[in-house]
């Protein structure tokens, strides 16, 4: 689950803000105080991994269930009751108010879709975002699933963000800046003639579900502040669209974010723990598509 709505920026009482739109309707600032180490040691590390171990085996669960027909609320109580069956908990329920285990966003949904009643059919594009919670550690990962024949256009939508996930992966770099990732993904996105949505980003995750560093997906000069050094955790999830890169929150829902204009949008996003020898995907699935992957 992507961070709304972009502030880069630390404020004077040494916090992090940034504007969260609640199940109220209501935009307001969400600070989170730096109260947990940045930085993780070795130990610390071991627990992420596991958390991310636990989030890809869900997802692969999930996987041979996207398919034409069923509906986004079945999919929904089948990661809620894997994740309970195997001692853990779901991270999104109940966040902020948010109503489900997972976010599924179908078609013109850019991401935070409410699983609903609708089933799935041919020529549908979905993306399944999970996050859990394992011993207090945070894994956070999605995908974009294509059901049955889908458009050329959806197809090169969803192939495009797919290499654009792994583009921003190899451009952060041991002591590298966050900046050094948006700017490689927009280059990436707009040279194939797609959209970078500006208004949701990735996030630093640990013990926390969203905290420093936010990591935009385009170039944002302020979160040049922003190092990644050895023992941080963030994730890259980019969002593209066909058409404009601007967003709307459902005025009914408050959650569910969709293009502007209506144009399909796809997702990807993993996990990602800097280490000594440079970034470490902690979400890889065992049956899902690997980098390099054509759809």
């Amino acid at each position: 689950m992507g961070r709304p709505r972009i502030i880069i920026g630390v404020s004077g009482r040494g916090e992090s803000a940034f504007p969260y739109r609640h199940s109220s309707g209501f935009l307001f600032l969400l600070a989170f105080k730096k109260t947990i180490p940045l930085y993780l040691h070795a130990e610390e590390r071991e627990g992420l991994r596991a958390a991310g171990r636990f989030n890809a085996q869900l997802l692969d669960f999930l996987r041979d269930h996207v398919k034409a027909g069923i509906n986004t609320v079945q999919l929904d109580k089948l990661a809620h009751q894997y994740t309970l069956d195997h001692g853990h908990t779901p991270a999104c329920l109940g966040y902020l108010g948010y109503p489900k285990t997972i976010c599924t966003s179908v078609n013109e949904v850019v991401c935070h879709g409410i699983p609903n009643t609708r089933p799935l059919k041919d020529g549908d594009i979905i993306n399944v975002d999970i996050t859990t919670i394992v011993n207090g550690w945070y894994g956070d990962q999605s995908e974009t699933f294509m059901i049955g024949a889908v458009s050329n256009h959806a197809k090169r939508l969803v192939q495009t963000t797919f290499d654009a996930l792994f583009v921003g992966i190899h451009a952060a770099r041991r002591g590298g800046t966050v900046t050094e990732i948006g700017r490689a993904i927009q280059a990436f996105a707009t040279t194939a003639g797609f959209s970078v949505v500006r208004e949701y980003q990735g996030h630093g995750i640990g013990r926390d579900f969203h905290q420093e560093p936010g990591v935009p997906h385009y170039p944002v000069l302020a979160s040049n502040r922003d190092l990644l050094k050895v023992g941080t955790c963030f994730t890259i999830e980019p969002m593209l669209n066909i058409g404009s890169w601007k967003t709307r929150v459902d005025p009914k829902d408050k959650w569910t974010v969709r293009t502007i204009d209506g144009a399909l949008s796809a997702q990807f996003e993993h996990t990602i723990l800097m280490t000594e020898s440079g970034p470490e995907i902690l979400t890889l699935t065992q049956n899902g598509p690997q980098e390099g992957h054509k759809f």
